[in-house]
């Protein structure tokens, strides 16, 4: 079950401030708070989903396809494609979902480790 008191859900109402990079009717990517890189963008939708698999069953197609089209805009307007990034999505508390709304992480800006 969605929890519209997620930190997500109140950025997105304007609750709580955010730097943002980007934003249309579909989604809003922001800067991370506590980047894990030197560009760390954190995408949202802005539907009200738990993780990447509930985005997909309760989103429509148009929201889906934008929300990712989306990604790309951002990718260009960070001008990273040529030199790399790392996109990242979590889900569920073994795979490290620290916040319950489905969110996308673009790395980049240095070359990123390997995974472990």
């Amino acid at each position: 079950m969605y929890d519209e008191n997620n930190i997500f859900a109140k950025i997105l109402r304007k609750e709580i401030p955010c730097d943002k990079v980007y934003e249309d009717e579909f989604s809003l990517f922001f800067k991370d708070i506590n980047p894990q890189a030197k560009i760390h963008i954190l995408g949202i939708p802005k539907f009200p989903c738990t993780s990447f698999s509930d985005f997909l069953k309760n989103a429509d197609n148009e929201s889906i396809s934008f929300f990712f089209k989306s990604v790309q805009i951002v990718i260009n307007q960070l001008n990273i494609e040529e030199s790399g990034y790392r996109l990242i999505t979590n889900s569920g508390e073994d795979g490290g979902q620290e916040v319950p709304h489905f969110h996308i992480h673009i790395l980049a800006g240095e070359k990123i480790g390997a995974l472990r």
